[in-house]
């Protein structure tokens, strides 16, 4: 057994919700099996199109051979399903009496099932078709509500099977978008590390191994993970279920989100398209990952212990001020007074500001040395994010350098989480920061 597959097992273990994990190659004729023993009755395939095709048929032959009523619901793959409380809503409409559900397919369909299975107070299982993203074992589903994106408090899956034959045969692209999605636990291990230094939000000892002590491996063979390698396919996939494990075991996404998910959820939020599709979480999340460490480049640039915590506090925006910019940036509607509400929960006033940033002048050297020593360069990061078939640059999925300066500077309002965008604006160089660090193609600034 791996040390990942002994890391799942001991998370499993703890798990108040995730009964089993089954991950491995020709694991998905198991699936009525593990159905019978852990949830039970008749079941009702939720798949799109897509999904149906890799592993539709065998899933449901699976359930037959054990003696389960089943029955499949199949929506459109063309475009793809969006993320919306209003399909997962629709979707649970479709379960009869007595029903439980099943989510064959990758993020977006075991989002809205897991969605649709809280809601109805069920449990569910999920057929992973792609090593696409992190959310199989989280306990939440990042679906838009009212044009807002955010991660909704669910149940992860009772079980979820994952044949690698499957996942390796995955899209490319799909395989790619996962490599993204894990890429963005790097910065956000930065992100998590300042607000933990800062005294706002430690470092749980459970959830940060889990994401951290593997990650540098499960990035290790970018190439290897996009020729479909199949231990390598499989050590990622590995990967993303460590990491919806340790977002269960936590309580909230933290373990595995920061300013780059922050950056992909307001392109999310746009419905973001690119070459006739629209742009995945995976793809949008590599991107920002990108974004978010040229902003950490930039800040370890700096030498924060000749900061004026008490001027700069004296001079930081008001409450008043920042719903002013907030109203500005999103205009009138739910997503501007979700965002007033996120930012009114972590605003703090000129004294609290004045003692977090002396105590960031004290602890800065330190702090910096460890973020060094964590964080990847941007450049090594591109390397990697290319080489297993991710984008990496903002016109890879169809953002100008002005709309991800304009996206840097609006996505700290998104969550009350503090992140690297906050500690450079409490400092007052968010601005200087992005203008120095978004630039177009010739090298020019584009944005600031």
């Amino acid at each position: 057994m791996s040390a990942a597959d002994e890391a799942i097992a001991r998370a499993v273990a703890r798990s108040a919700a995730v009964a089993e994990v089954a991950i491995g190659r020709g694991v998905l004729h198991r699936a009525g099996a593990l159905w019978a023993r852990h949830l039970g009755g008749p079941a009702c395939l939720l798949a799109d199109a897509r999904a149906w095709a890799a592993a539709g048929p065998a899933t449901e032959a699976a359930f037959r051979a054990a003696g389960i009523p089943v029955r499949a619901h199949v929506i459109a793959a063309d475009p793809r399903p969006k993320p919306t409380v209003e399909l997962s809503r629709a979707l649970g409409a479709e379960l009869r009496p007595g029903e439980t559900p099943v989510a064959v397919g990758s993020g977006v369909m075991n989002d809205l099932v897991k969605h649709a299975a809280f809601a109805a107070g069920l449990g569910y299982m999920c057929v992973a078709t792609a090593a696409s993203m992190d959310g199989y074992t989280s306990a939440g589903a990042p679906l838009s509500d009212g044009g807002f994106k955010k991660t909704i408090p669910c149940r992860p899956a009772k079980v979820l099977v994952a044949d690698l034959d499957v996942i390796a045969a995955a899209p490319r692209e799909m395989t790619g978008w996962g490599y993204g999605d894990l890429a963005g636990k790097v910065p956000a291990g930065g992100d998590w590390m300042i607000a933990d230094a800062l005294g706002i939000e430690p470092i749980d000892d459970v959830a940060w191994p889990m994401v951290q002590d593997g990650l540098a491996g499960w990035l290790a063979a970018p190439e290897r993970i996009a020729a479909g390698e199949p231990e390598a396919v499989a050590g990622l996939f590995r990967g993303l279920t460590l990491v919806g494990l340790a977002m269960e075991a936590h309580g909230s996404s933290r373990p595995a989100s920061g300013a780059d998910h922050q950056i992909a959820h307001l392109w999310e939020m746009e419905d973001l398209h690119h070459a006739g599709e629209r742009v995945s979480h995976g793809a949008c999340v590599a991107v920002g990952a990108v974004a978010a460490l040229r902003l950490f480049d930039w800040l370890l640039g700096r030498d924060l212990t000749r900061i004026d915590p008490a001027a700069l506090a004296a001079g930081a925006a008001g409450l008043d001020a920042r719903a002013a910019e907030i109203a500005r940036a999103f205009g009138p509607g739910e997503v501007a007074d979700r965002a007033l509400a996120e930012t009114r929960a972590k605003h703090t006033g000129p004294r609290e500001t004045a003692a977090r940033l002396a105590r960031l002048r004290e602890v800065w050297p330190g702090l910096a040395d460890r973020l060094r020593a964590r964080l990847w360069s941007p450049d090594r990061m591109i390397a990697h994010l290319r080489a297993a078939g991710a984008p990496a640059a903002p016109e890879e999925i169809g953002v100008t350098p002005g709309h991800l300066g304009d996206t840097i500077l609006k996505a700290r309002f998104l969550r009350s989480r503090y992140t690297v965008l906050d500690l450079l604006d409490d400092l007052g160089m968010l601005r200087e920061a992005v203008a120095a660090t978004v630039r177009d193609d010739t090298g020019r600034r584009a944005a600031g």
